[in-house]
């Protein structure tokens, strides 16, 4: 049985934090609220519960952005975590310090089919691997209106000039939006610069490695600062939907499904968000890795899923590596397929995409297929991210701020989290 229990500032001050008042036989899992988190551990959850009538589950939510970043921490700070939890891989895994707050899954029996891909992003120093997968793999780059392209005859971008170039004859024939921006929530607006890293590794290929040991800065590499220029290049040219400021990630996709905007930088994971919303739309929407200075190097960012955790303060931890065990099985993929569609390959060894997959998730899969084509986001080279980059891009985005001040903003910002992390060099 799941047990549905929603996040609120009021009701968390009253009952401390996620985990309390649970009871011996019951499983505590916190996630976050996004809807399809939501569906999907739903399903887990009854599934593991059916198999195992025993064990109850208390489904805790959080908020999103810094403010669950915080809550995360302070959970585990005080020993109060719920018994798992859902929580990002990469850079901000690490600002866990999982040594000391989280539960090793080395020896889980289903830990042998997740890919070493995934399993290097939520893995210490000394090779322990503490999460497993949530979700497929996704990638990071543009949604496009298939429609729109076919009308205006429009060829898929490979370079950066051809993609202003399409978003040009947008502008001029059509009254839809070149560019649908959604700043009002301000993750969004980082796109341009986390998916261009395909591009920045393509020209620099030693760049995490020398950006983690502070031998390169973003305001002084030109393939790093090209991210920035992109957005201040679509505000510039006012290629952007009018409601940029206000307009929310759920309108962003519906500005891409119904054509009322020619392309929508994205994760794509969003297509499960397209198809619940949009499902007689969701052939419309394709996609495609964000272009670069160079066809000859055209390629696919990665984003890995976030992972799910067990906190040490748990009292119940072989109950909640067992339903780890389970979710990182093709069993569970199967579920996740069936619940909420994919938006990406999976991470487990044996598991299978559906005969039918949206053209978007389509329109990925080569770049996987070929390679050299695709590069995992630079969150997952490198421990460094700065926290206040969604408010630096949000600021070039709207002309308030240059790309080259915004880079060199963004390594000020990048420094004050390598010290906390206390890495060598900084």
């Amino acid at each position: 049985m799941t047990i549905k229990y929603m996040y609120s500032p009021a009701l968390a001050a009253v009952m401390g934090m996620a985990g309390t008042f649970v009871s011996a036989e019951d499983l505590a899992i916190l996630i976050d609220s996004g809807t399809d988190t939501y569906a999907i551990t739903e399903a887990l959850t009854d599934a593991y519960s059916t198999a195992h009538p025993d064990v109850n589950f208390r489904i805790e939510t959080r908020p999103g952005g810094s403010e669950g970043d915080n809550f995360i921490k302070t959970a585990l700070a005080t020993g109060e975590m719920a018994d798992v939890f859902m929580y990002n891989a990469g850079s901000l895994f690490q600002a866990l310090k999982p040594e000391r707050n989280l539960v090793p899954l080395n020896d889980l029996e289903n830990q042998s089919l997740v890919l070493d891909s995934f399993k290097q992003t939520v893995q210490d120093a000394d090779g322990n691997v503490y999460g497993v997968p949530q979700l497929t793999a996704m990638g990071g780059g543009i949604f496009y209106n298939r429609r729109l392209y076919e009308e205006l005859a429009l060829d898929i971008p490979m370079t950066w000039d051809a993609f202003m170039a399409n978003n040009a004859i947008v502008a001029e024939q059509t009254d839809a939006a070149p560019v649908a921006q959604t700043y009002r929530d301000t993750w969004t607006s980082q796109l341009f610069i986390l998916s261009d890293y395909f591009n920045v590794q393509a020209e620099n290929p030693d760049f995490a490695q020398d950006y983690t040991n502070n031998a390169a800065k973003y305001a002084d590499t030109p393939a790093a600062v090209a991210g920035f220029q992109h957005l201040q290049d679509v505000y510039e040219a006012g290629y952007l939907n009018a409601d940029f400021g206000a307009a929310t990630f759920e309108e962003g996709l519906r500005l891409v499904a119904e054509g009322d905007a020619a392309h929508y930088p994205m994760l794509t994971f969003a297509v499960t968000g397209l198809a619940a919303n949009y499902p007689d739309l969701i052939n419309e929407v394709g996609f495609f890795a964000q272009p670069g200075p160079s066809a000859d190097s055209n390629g696919l960012t990665v984003w890995m899923p976030p992972a799910y955790y067990i906190p040490k303060s748990s009292e119940n931890i072989d109950t909640a590596k067992d339903f780890l065990n389970f979710t990182a099985s093709i069993e569970a993929c199967d579920i996740i397929s069936a619940t909420v569609g994919v938006n990406g390959p999976y991470l487990v060894q044996g598991c299978d995409l559906p005969d039918e997959i949206p053209p978007a998730i389509a329109d990925m899969l080569p770049y996987f297929e070929q390679p050299g084509r695709t590069a995992p986001a630079l969150e997952y080279l490198s421990p460094v991210k700065g926290p206040a980059l969604e408010q630096i891009t949000v600021e070039v985005g709207s002309g308030i701020r240059d790309a080259q001040s915004a880079a060199a903003l963004y390594d000020n910002d990048v420094e004050k989290q390598a010290k906390q992390l206390g890495l060598p060099n900084w």
